[in-house]
């Protein structure tokens, strides 16, 4: 997978705002739907102008769209708005028909593609990625679906390495997520992709979702929900989370839940997807990625601060996470400069 910077909204100050096409299909998830409306219809620059502008088009002149629920929502803009897209995203739909039982276009879908800019940003929820990988697009690249889609999904299309654990996929163009839940993690991750950490965890905090979880996180957890009768994890991570900066070792974490090394472990998979040590260096990266953003701090002492202890070892952390280094990340994602996205070669 890769992640965290790459082709956004770039401009400046007076740039208009990142437009965003969502493919409503006939058989739609409302839920689906409203993601993206909800995700990036959010987010505003330090004057109080909003960074993305979000429309809706179908695949015909304007119009009803039936769901897969008793309403049909009515779509004002035809396929001709692809043509205006900076990304498309195409959300799950239980009616694509010859797209999903035998893996091509229909007529009245292909010719909606056709409006396709080159260089267009391209997304999917859920099984929005078979409209993409039937359109062609997808070949030769990772992708990922609701894990129940992914056998289905790399039968249909071979020429697509489907991985059906993860949560998201960013392939830089080219992002696709599972299925509900992944998709708002999917939008924030292109917002902060976009517009760096701060701008994505205030979306977050207004939308009341979790600000930030890796696109590389199991879908599909054994126990969601920890057994009432068994103890959590939750007051070691509290506790991991307070002191971040200091070295901070498995069997600490464990005694804070009075547990053995292996027992604590295989509940901490079972409660949040990753091991320990996963978890520790996500949440370390996430802290530096704030101070990069709202602090003067040297890299060195950012380093310290996050738990990394050493520039070199934060700068390796950060490269595998996000692509970029430390000095790269700070110069795009600068709270004064967050209307900016470029992509570090």
């Amino acid at each position: 997978m890769t992640s965290a910077t790459g082709s956004g909204p770039q401009g400046d100050a007076d740039a208009r705002p990142h437009r965003i096409v969502v493919l409503a299909l006939d058989g739609l998830l409302p839920f689906e739907l409203g993601i993206p409306h909800r995700i990036f219809g959010r987010p505003k620059d330090d004057r109080g102008r909003p960074l993305y502008e979000v429309v809706t088009c179908s695949v015909r002149p304007p119009g009803a769209v039936e769901t897969d629920a008793d309403f049909a929502v009515h779509v004002s803009h035809g396929p001709e708005a692809l043509a205006t897209a900076d990304t498309v995203i195409v959300p799950a739909s239980y009616e694509l028909g010859p797209v999903y039982d035998e893996g091509v276009l229909t007529d009245e879908l292909a010719a909606a593609l056709t409006h396709l800019r080159p260089g267009t940003r391209l997304a999917s929820i859920c099984t929005g990625v078979y409209v993409l990988a039937a359109a062609g697009l997808l070949d030769g690249r990772p992708v990922t679906t609701h894990w129940a889609e992914a056998e289905r999904l790399q039968r249909l299309f071979p020429q697509v390495e489907v991985d059906p654990d993860v949560l998201f996929i960013d392939d830089g163009d080219v992002l696709t997520s599972a299925g509900v839940a992944a998709g708002i993690d999917l939008c924030l991750h292109m917002v902060r992709r976009d517009h760096g950490a701060a701008v994505a965890n205030d979306v977050a905090r207004r939308t009341v979702v979790p600000p930030h979880r890796e696109g590389g996180q199991a879908q599909y957890i054994a126990r969601p929900v920890p057994d009432p009768q068994q103890a959590s994890t939750t007051t070691a991570r509290a506790w991991a989370l307070g002191r971040l900066h200091e070295p901070i070792q498995l069997r600490d974490m464990a005694a804070q839940e009075s547990m053995s090394v292996r027992t604590f472990t295989r509940r901490f998979r079972e409660e949040t997807g990753v091991s320990p040590g996963q978890w520790l260096a996500q949440q370390r990266v996430e802290r530096a990625r704030h101070l990069l953003e709202s602090t003067d701090r040297s890299v060195d002492q950012v380093a310290r601060d996050a738990g990394f202890g050493t520039a070199q070892s934060m700068r390796q952390h950060l490269q595998a996470a996000l692509g970029v280094t430390p000095t790269a990340y700070r110069r795009t994602f600068r709270a004064e400069n967050t209307t900016t996205a470029t992509r570090e070669t």
